[in-house]
């Protein structure tokens, strides 16, 4: 079966650029990313550009339109973020049947864990991107819910032949057991879903001459304001409530955040394990992932997946991080 980018080749990258009136200099470097295809440009008289072509059939352009209005909204409210550039009012365009956008390019570094300096400037860029998060709702994108995370991403694994016979009655055990208390936890819970980056681990948020930008809203979504602030988090307990301290002064700065939603962490944090499985398991026809995540369907693999639900079960039981 051909895989979605087959197609998709260096010189097809190029004229779906120079379609836009670009001249390039013909260099294409690919970046390091899977769900989506991106690539170095090289522009001629100009700075090189960023050129991401999307997934077919994942997104609606509905969905990657409301993408990229999200940044637009958020760098006029001066919140630093890559946004994508308009040509001619629009920001997405097609070219021999792919969908694709243009961004400048913008390195950096990611943040150092547990650097509470750091943290406490994410938060403040956190609590900036949720104000403006909350103002609206998004309209096309999905949330994140328990249903879409969880029940669904178990669905596709239990269906799809990747857990090993041998550990298949205790990983669907265990995964059906922690999907009851996280809708427990969610039921209990109150919570408001705003607008959210939805991907917001340590890597897409870049530091660059000392100043902090986002990048990549690809995953942006509807959900609690915890699902952006856990991932910042790292180590053991004691670390992760003064790193919370810091990341909260910061945020709280710019947009109020309820304590309540911290119950919801441990929950967040089993539904993103499913769904890192489901995900590889719904892509593997991509022969990217296969290439890149050779132990996917390993005894091996599977027998850690247990054991972190087994671990995230018990984390469920745990008081749950508070602010002081």
């Amino acid at each position: 079966m051909s895989h979605p980018f087959a197609a998709l080749t260096p010189d097809l990258v190029l004229d779906a650029v120079e379609s836009l009136g670009f001249v390039s200099d013909a260099r294409v470097l690919a970046l390091n990313s899977y769900e989506n295809r991106v690539y170095q440009v090289g522009i001629d008289e100009g700075e090189p550009l960023i050129a991401k072509f999307y997934r077919p059939a994942r997104w609606s352009d509905a969905a990657i339109r409301e993408e990229h209005q999200f940044s637009f909204e958020l760098a006029e409210c001066e919140v630093p973020v890559v946004a994508p550039l308009l040509h001619e009012g629009d920001s997405l365009f097609e070219h021999a049947g792919f969908r694709f956008a243009l961004f400048p390019r913008r390195g950096g570094r990611a943040p150092e864990p547990g650097n509470l300096d750091q943290l406490y400037r994410l938060g403040q860029l956190l609590g900036r991107l949720h104000a403006v998060g909350a103002s609206k709702p998004f309209q096309h994108r999905e949330a994140l819910d328990v249903q879409n995370f969880g029940h669904a991403s178990l669905a596709t694994l239990l269906d799809g032949g990747f857990i090993p016979r041998s550990l298949l009655p205790a990983y669907e055990s265990v995964a059906r057991d922690l999907l009851a208390k996280v809708e427990t936890l969610y039921a209990r819970t109150p919570y408001q879903a705003i607008r959210l980056h939805g991907d917001c681990h340590p890597g897409n948020m870049m530091c660059r001459d000392e100043m902090f930008h986002i990048v990549d809203l690809d995953d942006c979504r509807s959900g609690p304001a915890a699902q952006d602030l856990w991932m910042m988090l790292a180590g053991e307990r004691h670390e992760r409530l003064g790193q919370l301290s810091e990341l909260m002064d910061g945020y709280q700065e710019f947009h109020d955040f309820d304590p309540r939603e911290l119950a919801l962490i441990e929950g967040l944090r089993a539904l993103r394990l499913l769904h890192y499985s489901a995900w590889l398991a719904r892509r593997w026809d991509d022969p990217a992932f296969p290439m890149s995540f050779p132990w996917f369907g390993s005894e091996r693999y599977w027998g850690d997946q247990v054991l972190a639900l087994r671990e995230q079960l018990a984390a469920l039981d745990e008081e749950p991080l508070r602010l002081f």
